[in-house]
């Protein structure tokens, strides 16, 4: 299990209400939520577009995105070139993305109740894997997602978590695919009902019902083909059809590549529909014996789509960040939702960049542009290079990433997907605060405990610039 991609669990973040070096400004006003430096105005995208100059300005042409792409791929090892895999895997490379995936626990789980699992049960699971069964070479097989589907990191639905009063964080879970996400089916688990996938951007099990196997060509060639549609909105819906029940009300998330099939005759009925107000979609879905196939499905024109990725601007991350304002934190994409590293990567996605999954690998991956802290760095340094951030800008320390989308009387704001926070009150005490979504905060007062800044416990910058 890959524990990294977690954003800070409600106590870790401490915010510092008027106090230390970092707050030679006003203090911060406490509204009735409780969120520091808070008020209506700020949780609307209008207000921080009023306070940018050449908002709409493009900071990374579509060629700039296409060449930082390639060089994440071929740069990152978290990253996947499926396209670039022969034609067999070998056992000991499928077993590597397995082992390495999850590792069985040392400590006791609890379930949704919060009774302790017993080992039993933690043990068959992961028998499940099979890893005896895997072969010493097998041909490489392809496929697709046909809904969003949970990426586990062991072959089982079963939720676990390290703590009794804790349900939000199943340790198990790792991400998610959407539809139409190609993947390489590598191994089947030992009970069938799960199939262990490589996506470009991360290597789970996956339910098997949820996963179409095609050829190669076929997979790939929907994933290039044109034209299509960005879906920009934060999870839009195709529409309800008793006809087709594969595709309808099949939620689509923000950054979505769906092409479009023009095969149809634009006054002929899709799925028992006049298509005139809606796209017509292409969509993988799953034949009774597990093969991939291709189904018409509409998207209302009124659902917020674009025909091509949308200019990468300091306007257009604001606004698509906004999007989420509110959604439910959900771990490794659970619960509908996203994470915080998910939360980040999925606004970038619909702008066409493509980003490692996990925040220590955001964080890290060599083919980013980063500014790298460590215990040398002061203070004054640390604070300086805050101050200098722009609207986009992703800041790391352990576990938890945040999104810059400006300032307000010279002080940075953030806006991020996060479980909780608390800060020190004016007359020292600490009050928590649960937030469990995606939420704006301001950035330097923020502290990680009683004496040490979130500026000291920096770990990166990430800029995603030319």
């Amino acid at each position: 299990m890959r524990m990294l991609k977690t954003c800070l669990i409600a106590g870790v973040l401490a915010l510092a209400l008027g106090t230390g070096p970092l707050h030679a400004q006003a203090p911060f006003s406490v509204p009735p939520s409780g969120v520091l430096g808070m008020d209506d105005t700020k949780l609307s995208p209008d207000f921080w577009l009023a306070h940018l100059a050449d908002a709409d300005r493009v900071v990374m042409d579509a060629g700039a995105i296409d060449a930082l792409n390639k060089k994440v791929l071929a740069q990152d090892p978290s990253m996947h070139d499926i396209r670039a895999l022969g034609g067999n895997l070998t056992g000991d490379q499928v077993k590597g993305w397995i082992v390495k995936l999850a590792k069985q626990p040392d400590r006791p789980l609890y379930d949704i109740h919060g009774q302790e699992v017993p080992k039993a049960s933690i043990d068959a699971v992961f028998a499940n894997r099979a890893l005896d069964s895997i072969p010493a070479q097998a041909p490489t097989r392809f496929g697709m997602a046909v809904r969003r589907t949970a990426l586990r990191g062991v072959p089982t639905d079963m939720r676990v978590f390290s703590h009794a009063d804790d349900t939000d964080i199943d340790r198990f879970q790792e991400s998610a695919l959407f539809p139409g996400d190609p993947v390489v089916i590598t191994h089947t688990s030992g009970d069938g009902h799960w199939l262990f996938v490589v996506s470009p951007r991360y290597a789970a099990w996956a339910w098997a019902q949820d996963i179409a196997e095609g050829p190669r060509d076929d997979v790939l060639t929907h994933v290039d083909a044109t034209p299509y549609r960005i879906i920009t909105g934060a999870k839009p819906r195709t529409v309800f059809t008793p006809e087709a029940p594969a595709v309808s009300e099949l939620q689509l998330d923000m950054g979505t590549r769906v092409p479009l099939d023009t095969r149809l005759p634009a006054d002929q009925a899709v799925n028992g529909q006049g298509p005139y107000t809606s796209w017509v979609l292409s969509l993988p879905v799953r034949k009774d014996d597990g093969s991939l196939a291709f189904a018409p499905a509409l998207l209302q024109r009124n659902q917020e789509s674009s025909a091509d990725y949308l200019l990468l601007t300091r306007a257009n991350i604001i606004r698509q960040a906004f999007k989420f304002l509110g959604e439910r934190y959900g771990w490794g994409h659970a619960f509908d939702g996203r994470d915080c590293s998910g939360f980040v990567s999925d606004v970038y996605r619909s702008m066409g960049v493509q980003m490692p999954r996990n925040t220590r690998d955001q964080s890290i991956s060599p083919g980013l542009q980063h500014t790298v802290f460590g215990p040398a760095d002061k203070h004054d340094a640390r604070v300086k290079a805050v101050l200098a951030m722009d609207v986009g800008d992703l800041i790391y320390i352990p576990g938890h990433v945040m999104m810059v989308i400006g300032k307000v009387d010279g002080q940075p704001y953030v806006i991020h997907d996060v479980s909780g926070m608390s800060y020190v009150q004016a007359d020292g005490s600490m009050r928590r605060v649960k937030l469990n979504a995606v939420s704006v905060t301001p950035l330097l007062p923020m502290m990680a405990n009683a004496k040490e800044s979130f500026v000291d416990h920096m770990t990166s910058i990430v800029r995603i610039r030319p």
